[in-house]
């Protein structure tokens, strides 16, 4: 079995401000230089043949965008839209080509926390049985244990 090492030098890499949002019971935080803005939920037109979690798309100010539900991505159980339900709008690297933007579908923004590396843990080691490739790391802010995601391979990874 091997265990998620992160060296102080990555630990202060992950170091910085980070958006950190709600989904059910849990509470997760993304790197602010890829969030580009923060939208109300608004109507979202469906694609037919996508999977269950990509929502459809939007128009925002005149540009097509995919929006994932990360809900449901997560494999979480369904919730209520409620009036904190929101898009979180982000700058992607695509596979190929220029970056990309989607909106990802959260159930409430908290705030902007800045963290130290002091603040992070590596990821913990699940046995090997679980993929968690997609987790930077895990802060501790105010009491709670949230997870942060490298939203690159949390949106690019299948399933």
């Amino acid at each position: 079995m091997s265990t998620a090492v992160l060296s102080p030098k990555t630990l202060v890499d992950h170091a910085g401000k980070y958006l950190t949002f709600v989904l059910g019971r849990e509470y997760y935080g993304l790197p602010v230089l890829k969030v580009r803005e923060i939208i109300r939920l608004c109507e979202i037109t469906p694609v037919p043949q996508m999977p269950d979690y990509v929502k459809g798309v939007v128009n925002l100010r005149g540009k097509i965008i995919p929006v994932t539900d990360l809900r449901l991505k997560f494999r979480l159980a369904k919730a209520e839209d409620t009036e904190r339900t929101c898009i979180v709008v982000v700058q992607i690297k695509a596979l190929e080509g220029p970056p990309t933007v989607i909106g990802l579908i959260v159930d409430a923004v908290e705030e902007v926390a800045n963290l130290t590396a002091a603040d992070i843990e590596p990821t913990p080691d699940f046995a090997g049985s679980v993929e968690t490739g997609y987790i930077l790391g895990m802060a501790k802010v105010k009491g709670t244990v949230k997870t942060l995601l490298d939203i690159d391979k949390v949106v690019g990874s299948a399933g």
